[in-house]
């Protein structure tokens, strides 16, 4: 008798994820004219790229409603698109607009740091 050797596969998980293929091409519009043009790099769908394209996510509705523009650049799929930014680290966050162009290495946890890395006035 031939038995065949099965392997369990891990319980699905139920958190949002960058997917790779979209990921690559993947842009955000909030609002007819965005004045922020921000690119995020990340590599795959790593803990820290979720969790860097969430955070943006979250402080871009918060701070810059209707006014922004995300560009998902994932470099598994698309390597060369590294060097037009210079990116030497991932997840990072560019500032293309407004300029002067601005750079942000990390998972964009902590918001002050960020706003501030932006130059964005927090809503009071």
């Amino acid at each position: 008798m031939n038995a065949k050797a099965t392997t369990a596969k891990p319980p699905a998980r139920s958190r949002s994820r960058v997917d790779p293929d979209a990921a690559a091409n993947e842009s955000i519009t909030h609002g007819d004219g965005a004045e922020w043009q921000l690119r995020l790099y990340v590599a795959g769908q790593t803990a820290k790229s979720i969790a860097a394209l969430d955070n943006l996510r979250k402080l871009c509705e918060e701070h810059l409603a209707g006014r922004y523009t995300i560009e998902v650049i994932d470099l598994l799929v698309n390597p060369r698109l590294a060097a037009g930014d210079q990116i030497l680290a991932v997840p990072t966050l560019v500032r293309k607009f407004p300029e002067p162009i601005r750079k942000i290495i990390g998972d964009l946890s902590n918001e002050e740091r960020v706003l501030v890395g932006l130059d964005v006035q927090p809503l009071r």
